[in-house]
């Protein structure tokens, strides 16, 4: 069981210095910043704002997504104890 622990925290610690390595910088940090990123966006459609809307995605669903590794691994250990013990209760 503790091989299994250790296996989820080297999971996580590797996906989360994954999502580190991968973020990007994001140079607009207030509604005023956004507003003057937002018209700086080149003719072809590219610009700061691109790079700012990346990070606001970026940085919204990383709570989220650790929530839910958390949920499933919380799930999956009351779900594998709930099942050893209906299966000890019925032998």
């Amino acid at each position: 069981m503790l091989k299994m622990r250790g296996k989820y925290f080297l999971i996580f610690g590797l996906l989360v210095l994954t999502f580190v390595m991968a973020s990007t910088n994001v140079e607009a940090q207030c509604a005023m910043c956004r507003a003057v990123a937002e018209d700086s966006i080149a003719e072809n459609g590219y610009g700061m704002a691109m790079g700012l809307n990346s990070g606001i995605l970026f940085i919204m669903s990383l709570p989220y997504i650790c929530l839910a590794v958390g949920f499933l691994v919380f799930y999956r250990t009351k779900i594998i104890g709930f099942i050893k013990a209906f299966n000890n209760i019925h032998k």
